[in-house]
């Protein structure tokens, strides 16, 4: 999955604070870099490489490697070195921003799909058992409250068994959910997607095609949003489509913030429409909405800081499918991870 637009740091940037002491590979600053080489240039936006030190010595020794510096690297100052052409002439970039002119875009949404799709399980189960009121209550230091919701949770929690999960957007990280609920739970998947998957990615988990977004909304017991933003860039979740969720129903979103309104999903909460929802994403981050946040301390939402792919071995999966994509494109073989090629002209 395409790494959201409103990520306040960069999702697919290896973190310097990552706790695995893995050797560092330095690319040259353009500072110390020598101003004349044979080597085309490949420009590195983002950490040391950390984690595929044999790859980036590969990539090293077909081209030249200049990462700018932090502070360069900021939106303003960025652009305007482009323009001031300070980098020169490249042929590559680590963390492309194109989509179309000619250029190959490639992401690493593959790197992070299983970490993603192990949060959402989580934030699945959270729906049905209620796990922020629940450990809100462990927590308080109150045994009226540890008692209260031992005694009164069982009547509000449901087993996952059999339960009918709603996918909306079943592709990497979808299937990787739906696979997950439905070998590890027993749950029934049905999903909406712009296009019906083929036979054998329904039958790997029994799943059952909805031809409209309102359709699925209106069976499934627990929705989690796994789409790109991709089907007209407006909300998805709102109060026109959440008054088709069953009543009672759940929400998961590892997706977008801005694919739901916030607002509405407040007052679907509010009105019992919901019983719970799970976020990792939010429409406005790093800014939680203010109601949602009184939910979660009533136990009734889960929210979590945009969490999904943060894993040390996504870093290290977006670093080595970030320099093969690299070496693929500028070797003249296919792109490994490319998502526009529909759009560039042959």
């Amino acid at each position: 999955m395409a790494e959201p637009y409103n990520t306040p740091v960069p999702g697919s940037t290896p973190r310097s604070g990552s706790p695995v002491p893995h050797p560092l590979r330095h690319p040259t600053l353009l500072s110390t870099a020598a101003t004349c080489t044979p080597k085309p240039r490949v420009l590195h936006l983002g950490d040391p490489i950390r984690f595929n030190p044999d790859t980036h010595d590969i990539l090293s020794s077909q081209y030249e490697v200049v990462r700018p510096s932090a502070a360069e690297r900021e939106r303003a100052p960025f652009i305007q070195n482009l323009r001031d052409g300070k980098w020169g002439s490249f042929q590559a970039i680590f963390r492309p921003f194109w989509r179309t002119g000619g250029i190959v875009y490639c992401n690493g949404g593959t790197a992070s799909a299983d970490a993603v799709a192990d949060l959402a399980i989580a934030m699945i189960i959270s729906t049905f058992r209620y796990i922020p009121w629940c450990m809100a209550a462990a927590t308080a230091a109150s045994p009226s409250a540890f008692a209260d919701c031992h005694l009164d949770s069982p009547a509000q929690c449901h087993n996952l068994r059999d339960r009918i999960l709603g996918v909306v957007g079943l592709g990497n990280i979808g299937q990787r959910v739906a696979t997950r609920c439905r070998l590890g739970f027993a749950m029934e998947i049905h999903y909406f997607d712009i296009e019906r998957k083929s036979a054998t990615v329904e039958g790997a988990v029994s799943a059952r095609f909805h031809a409209s977004l309102e359709s699925l909304l209106e069976t499934a017991d627990c929705v989690v949003l796994c789409t790109p933003v991709g089907f007209g860039g407006e909300t998805m979740i709102n109060a026109s489509t959440l008054k088709h969720f069953r009543q009672g129903g759940r929400f998961v979103n590892v997706s977008r913030g801005a694919l739901v309104n916030e607002d509405d999903l407040v007052a679907a909460l509010e009105s019992q429409r919901l019983s719970s929802v799970a976020l990792d994403v939010h429409a406005n981050e790093p800014h939680v909405h203010e109601g949602l946040r009184k939910l979660a301390a009533e136990g009734r939402a889960m929210l979590t800081c945009h969490n999904g792919g943060g894993t040390v071995e996504t870093h290290a999966a977006f670093e080595e499918l970030s320099m093969r994509n690299v070496l693929a494109v500028l070797g003249g073989d296919p792109a490994l991870s490319a998502v526009n090629l529909g759009h560039l002209k042959r």
